[in-house]
């Protein structure tokens, strides 16, 4: 058999409705005819089985004795095929010029909506495939075909990419390349099955308590922390500082801010002078979000003149984590599968893709909410779906998700379109939901957690409070254009969704399960359908856009969606490139 054989058993495979475990793959591929090895397990295997094991292929090889001298139609349409089909850059010169694409439909890296601001391209020009490896991929940042550079995000700088050109001679087989053993995924901060929030007053108070205690000990090196009702007691003239959450902020009359502070046990008003060198900072500030400040008080003590303002923030002396070896993570999301703007040949693409030697080292696959289109999340959505039943489009969302190569590690959080509570944290979907996606045997975590990937933790959510930092901030703070400056307020103040009783639905329960309490080293996030990305103190903050062209809703709301883009992580160095399947 030629060397791609693993990989196009996978695709029959895959084509027949089935997954496989890798054994099970090198099994077949290991037979004397693998044709009539693969059809003989597919006869032999219950209807209702998804994932072939290897004591399948066993059983199946042991109670058939096959002609070695035959090879079987199977065999002689695997060895037919072409080679999957690869991003090579080489497009037809007129279809670029054009800006239409070739038939070979490969995927092609873009550079999005970075940290400088700029928009993808409408029509990249293709590339080599050598040339495009050969150029320094860097940290937040992608080849740039059609100016001859690498763009970068404002906060980056160039560095030298690790990879290294693929050659016929040297490539490896997909299934061969990943080795199960190697692999760790790892979750923590789920709240499925952990959720004990009754609505009750009691449960408001606790999350709040936690909330401040939790972010609280992150300010409390940076500042002589005094109570409330300490400060209070204090003489006037002398020097104070308050850890405490937003409770307040208002002008005077003067233009001056008078931001009100509360821990607990009482709350203590803090003026910011509009001449201070860091008066801007109060636009950033959110209700019920954790600062820390410094000032004098006032001569009769009723207030505090601020001198400095602190937020939890990531240190800068922070020093992301990497993986041991060679290995890449897909973060994808807001997929929308049900609704009549999904957008079925990128998804196809993708997961054609996937199976090709090219992609050989992407070994996990992150989606970060929206599996599905839903019912009634917005006003007249019902006009808009192709499937109505919301059961059935988790089912059309297993079988696109069978495209995607069987040995792939693939975890994903549910987001406000999916069939789940919409009050976060979120737990993941129930059994009878998990059950209609186990084709895969997907990990089905909550919204958010944080998920270590051999080593590389990642911080999942959604995006729902992404809405909210925009409608709040300046613009040149968050906007939908730039979402990932979004997040970097998120990152700054250290929790997913501070402000409570706005636009983001906030659960109570015993903890804050929404504060970061360890830095990530990359945050993935969705909802907004943008793609963006950058670092923020060596964090990578990625918002990787959608599977969903624009709806009625959207076009009303003003938001043009970013299709079909895919950012592809080295766990290994943090590198990142985007890749365009439409």
């Amino acid at each position: 058999m030629p060397l791609e054989t693993p990989v196009r058993i996978v695709q029959e495979l895959t084509a027949r409705g089935f997954n496989a475990e890798q054994e099970a793959v090198t099994l077949i591929a290991g037979a004397d005819s693998p044709g009539r090895a693969l059809e003989t397990v597919v006869e032999s295997v219950d209807d209702n089985t998804l994932r072939i094991s290897a004591a399948d292929v066993r059983s199946a090889l042991a109670e058939s004795r096959p002609d070695p001298t035959a090879t079987g139609d199977i065999e002689r349409d695997i060895s037919a095929q072409e080679d999957p089909p690869v991003s090579t850059g080489d497009g037809d010169s007129a279809a670029t010029e054009t800006g239409e694409q070739s038939d070979e439909s490969s995927p092609r890296e873009t550079t999005g909506s970075k940290g400088d601001g700029s928009r993808p391209s409408d029509d990249p020009s293709l590339e080599s495939r050598e040339s495009r490896e050969s150029e320094s991929d860097v940290d937040g940042a992608v080849s740039d075909p059609t100016s001859g550079a690498n763009t970068t995000t404002e906060s980056n700088p160039t560095t030298e990419s690790t990879q290294t050109p693929t050659t016929e001679s040297s490539a490896t087989p997909q299934s061969q390349a990943r080795d199960p053993a190697l692999r760790s995924l790892e979750v923590a901060g789920d709240v499925t099955g952990q959720s004990t929030g009754t609505g009750e007053y009691g449960d408001f108070v606790k999350v709040f308590r936690d909330r401040y205690e939790k972010l609280s000990k992150q300010l409390r090196g940076r500042v002589n922390h005094r109570p409330a009702t300490a400060i209070q007691s204090m003489s006037g003239g002398t020097d104070a500082a308050m850890i405490g959450l937003v409770n307040d902020i208002r002008s005077t009359k003067s233009g001056h801010w008078l931001v009100e502070l509360e821990d607990t046990t009482g709350t203590f008003p803090c003026l910011v002078m509009k001449d201070r060198e860091f008066a801007e900072l109060v636009d950033e500030l959110l209700l019920d979000e954790c600062i820390a400040v410094e000032g004098t008080l006032s001569d009769d003590a009723g207030i505090m003149f601020v001198d400095s303002m602190y937020f939890p923030d990531v240190p800068r002396t922070y020093t992301p984590n990497t993986a041991d070896r060679h290995v890449q993570a897909a973060l994808i999301s807001d997929i929308h599968v049900g609704s009549q703007e999904f957008v079925a040949d990128a998804w196809g693409r993708f997961a054609d893709w996937l199976h090709t030697e090219e992609a050989e080292h992407v070994e996990y696959l992150l989606i970060a909410g929206d599996m599905v289109e839903g019912v009634g999340v917005y006003p007249n959505q019902d006009e808009e779906l192709d499937i109505i039943d919301i059961y059935e489009q988790y089912e059309t969302f297993s079988e696109h998700l069978k495209d995607v190569p069987g040995d792939m590690e693939i975890l994903m959080i549910p987001g406000n379109h999916d069939a789940v509570r919409l009050a976060e944290p979120q737990p993941g979907f129930d059994e009878e939901l998990r059950d209609i996606m186990s084709a895969h045997d997907a990990r089905i975590t909550g919204n958010p957690s944080l998920v270590t990937v051999e080593g590389v933790k990642v911080l999942m959510y959604h995006g729902v409070s992404l809405d909210e930092v925009i409608a709040e901030l300046p613009v040149e703070k968050a906007s939908y254009d730039e979402p990932h400056k979004a997040m970097y307020q998120l990152l700054k103040k250290r929790h997913v969704a501070p402000q409570f009783g706005g636009k983001t639905r906030l659960a109570p329960e015993e903890k804050d399960y929404l504060v970061m309490e360890e830095v990530p080293d990359v945050f993935h996030t969705g909802h907004v359908h943008k793609l963006g990305w950058g670092k923020y103190h060596d964090v990578l903050a990625v918002n990787s856009g959608c599977w969903q062209s624009q709806t009625d809703f959207q076009k009303s709301v003003n938001i043009d969606p970013d299709v079909g883009y895919a950012p592809i992580l080295d766990l290994d160095t943090l590198d990142m490139t985007v890749r365009k399947f439409v």
